[in-house]
This record gives structure tokens, C-alpha cells and sequence, in this order.
């Protein structure tokens, strides 16, 4: 094995370890004090450094609630909150997912389902090339094409054509997905399917892939950054806000409008205001309009049940979770996420206040 390789298992067995959830490094459900109200949820790893920072927030001035959330991803957090088939310890009050659910997972939901989106943010390409910080520009074709796996080298002449006049490294390019069921990949794979002929005809917008090109993979949005930092020449796609947690370089995006666009808090607001919710609250933005807009968005979502049988805690719930669409917005930015438009927090707050009883 060549030294190249060495460091990649390296890496590797490093993100498997970092990116356990933790239920899988044997952490168990917090214990409460008396009186105190166990909310439990798990899904998503695109949102958690935001809800992170939100149910902390909100337990230093409720500290009779404490929200337990499990970031294990979408896939498995809409299993969970399905719960057919569940040993009982493994059921959640609310689960979490960036591709929303489906009309058929929704039907296997006996108490009925409500999709509020509570945030938005961007996914970067983000990518390991010492030299080449901020310079990096991918067109679509670059892209796809490294995701397809028909591009191999970062000195490949499609890369090379929309990077003039930058050094490109002679480096095989190794790229990084999503191990587990994902949001951040059912985002991914919507642009793709949306830009690319030959991505839909093979694949189609998917949370789990069988990628061609035998890329390198790790669970959970902060086991993709980990492994792209410990792996020179990797680029893999990610959260934001996961991206500026470990300092990783994320190239600029051809848009639908032909330019180049950096992920930012601005460019994914841009992309994302353009939104406009159906009465189901379902919607995806898989290649925005607008010559500002960052190509690759996404909504979050926290699935909850139309009714739930202790009526303390449909009515925590519905406190906890108004409190993070309104005055929970403006934590959004700093950890790289966008906050919500004023039209789609007012219809998930509407949405909201129907939980019963």
C-alpha cells in the first residue's frame, strides 16, 4: 500500500470513529429530575450544529424541558419517527430530515404528520488542495463529472477550462459521500438529477447511492468534513455550516445563470427567497433561479405528529419548536445556516399550532 493510501485508511478510521452518533458510543437517554418533560427526537445531521445551539438555548430558560436529539440522519430519523417495528426505547417524540417524507412513508403514520420547515442552508463542495485556497471555480460539467466518476485528476482539462490560469495539480481526485441515509445526499442528488441527463437516467435524486467511481464514504455531515481535512486531494459535499466548523476551502458553483457563485450566508439567502411553500410545506429548490444564487439548497424539516397523547407535551412541543422559528432564527447565520423568509414562518407557525390535543 503506497503512502497515499496509508493516509486515506488513516483518515478513514478516524471519521469512523469521530462520526459515531451517540447512541453508538454507548451515551443513553439523559436522565431527568422530577417534573421534568423528556422531549426525544433524531434525524438530520444537516441542522444539528443549529439545533444544537437551540435546544441548549431554550433549556437555560425552560429547565423543566430537556431535548434529547440523536443526529443519526434523515433516513434513519424518519424511521424512528415512523416507529413500525421499533423496540420501544428507540421511538422519538420528533424526527428531523432535509428530503422531508414522502406521501407513502407519511401513510404508515397512524397519528398523522406535520412537516414544519424550521431552517435552510447550503451544500458546499468542499475540497483539500493546499495552494489552492478560495480559487477553486467547478463548472457543471466539473462537477457532475467527478461525482459521476469520469473525471479522475484535478488537472483533467474540464476542471482545467473553468479554472484559467490556475496550476491544477497532477492528483488523482478522491471524492467523499454520505455512508448513511441522508438529507445532505437527497439534496446533493436533486441538483444532479436536475442538471444532468446521465445522473437522472442512472440515478435520480436519492437519500442512499450506490456512487459509481467507489468514492471514499462517511457517516453524517461532520464524518464527510473530517475525512475531506485528513485527505489531500478529496472533495466531498457538505453542510456550510460543517465546512467553516473544520476551516475547509469550498469551490465556486457554476449557477443556472452561468456564474460562479462562492457558498455564503448571502448567496444561499438568495437562493432560498425564492421559495414559495405549498400547503403541504413540502418544497425543493433543486437549481434556483437568480444570477446571485448558490446552486445547491435545501430546506430542513422537523417531522411531528398531528396528535400526541400526553397533552403536556404536544403543548412543549409546540412552545420549543415556535420559540426556534422565531426568536431561534437569528443563531442561523453565525453557524452557517439561513435564516427563514417571513412567508414560510408564518405558514409553518400556522402548521404548528394545529398539533393537538
Amino acid at each position: 500500500m503506497n503512502a497515499r493510501k496509508i493516509l486515506l485508511s488513516l483518515a478513514a478510521l478516524v471519521v469512523a470513529l469521530a462520526g459515531l452518533s451517540p447512541s453508538a458510543q454507548g451515551q443513553s437517554t439523559p436522565k431527568t429530575s422530577a417534573g421534568a418533560i423528556l422531549i426525544k427526537g433524531a434525524g438530520a445531521t444537516f441542522p444539528s450544529l443549529l439545533y444544537e445551539q437551540w435546544f441548549k438555548q431554550y433549556q437555560k430558560m425552560h429547565p423543566e424541558v430537556v431535548v434529547y436529539y440523536q443526529p443519526e440522519g434523515s433516513g434513519r430519523g424518519v424511521e424512528r419517527f415512523i416507529g413500525v417495528g421499533l423496540e420501544e426505547g428507540k421511538h422519538v417524540d420528533f424526527g428531523a430530515s432535509d428530503a422531508a417524507m414522502s406521501d407513502a412513508e407519511i401513510a404508515r403514520v397512524e397519528r398523522g404528520v406535520r412537516l414544519i420547515p424550521m431552517t435552510a442552508g447550503g451544500v458546499a463542495l468542499a475540497y483539500n488542495l493546499p495552494g489552492l485556497k478560495g480559487k477553486l471555480r467547478l463548472s457543471r460539467a466539473a462537477y457532475t463529472g467527478i461525482f459521476l466518476g469520469t473525471i479522475k485528476n484535478w488537472n483533467d482539462p474540464v476542471i482545467s477550462e473553468c479554472n484559467p490560469g490556475l496550476q491544477l495539480p497532477k492528483l488523482t481526485i478522491a471524492a467523499v459521500a454520505r455512508s448513511d441515509s441522508s438529507g445532505t445526499t437527497f439534496a446533493f442528488t436533486k441538483h444532479l438529477d436536475a442538471v444532468n441527463s446521465e445522473w437522472r437516467q442512472r440515478y435520480g435524486a436519492q437519500t442512499l447511492v450506490d456512487w459509481p467511481g467507489g468514492p471514499m464514504r462517511a457517516k453524517g455531515n461532520e464524518g464527510v468534513a473530517t475525512l475531506i481535512k485528513h485527505s489531500e486531494g478529496s472533495i466531498g459535499y457538505v453542510e456550510l455550516g460543517f465546512a467553516r466548523k473544520l476551516g475547509l476551502e469550498a469551490a465556486a458553483l457554476e449557477n443556472k445563470a452561468g456564474n460562479y457563485i462562492v457558498p455564503s450566508f448571502e448567496s444561499a439567502t438568495a437562493a432560498i427567497a425564492a421559495a414559495e411553500l405549498p400547503d403541504n410545506l413540502r418544497v425543493f429548490l433543486p437549481d434556483p433561479e437568480g444570477p446571485e444564487s448558490y446552486p445547491i439548497v435545501t430546506l430542513s424539516w422537523v417531522l411531528l405528529y398531528k396528535e400526541y397523547t400526553d397533552s403536556k407535551k404536544a403543548e412543549v412541543i409546540r412552545e420549543l419548536f415556535r420559540w426556534c422559528l422565531y426568536e431561534g432564527q437569528r443563531f442561523s447565520g453565525d453557524l452557517g445556516y439561513i435564516p427563514l423568509p417571513p412567508k414560510i414562518v408564518s405558514k409553518a407557525a400556522a402548521a404548528l399550532a394545529t398539533i393537538a390535543p
